[in-house]
């Protein structure tokens, strides 16, 4: 605590001795208004290149900033908070499959199909398709009253 207290007041004391180079007290008694209006123009021009100085200061200050911000965002990116890319399906055939994974010892293609075996498929049975129109009074269990209703009419 003692240490801060003394950085403070060195600090301040620091201040005091620049300020004290910079603005010398000013002694007006016994000017001409003239010499007073000399003095205003003259402070005026100091206070005028102070203002550049600040400003300048200011624009490198605000320009070091984004710098600062864009390499961290650089860095962050590069920690590994990358998107990944969507991977696409690459068609590849057996002989280039078998050349990548074992790389130039393989040179002769090799036939897969060669050694599967050969399944016979059965033959499926085939239901007789009939016109439903046909049968249309043995399926409705209606065929008396089919027969008395057409007498009718």
């Amino acid at each position: 605590m003692t240490m801060l207290e003394n950085d403070k007041q060195e600090r301040k004391a620091e201040r005091e001795r620049t300020l004290s180079e910079r603005n010398p007290a000013l002694q007006m008694s016994g000017m001409s208004t003239q010499e007073l209006q000399k003095l205003c123009k003259e402070l005026h021009q100091k206070i005028d290149v102070v203002d550049e100085e600040r400003y300048d200061i200011n624009s490198k200050v605000t320009k070091h900033d984004v710098e600062i911000r864009d390499l961290t965002q650089k860095i962050v990116e590069l920690k590994g908070k990358m998107k990944r890319p969507t991977l696409r399906r690459v068609r590849v055939s057996a002989d280039a499959m078998l050349g990548a994974l074992l790389g130039a010892k393989v040179k002769e293609s090799v036939d897969f199909k060669a050694n599967l075996k050969t399944v016979k498929k059965e033959e499926e049975k085939k239901e007789e398709v009939t016109d439903w129109r046909k049968n249309v009074d043995a399926m409705s269990g209606m065929e008396g009253r089919k027969k008395l209703f057409n007498a009718g009419q």
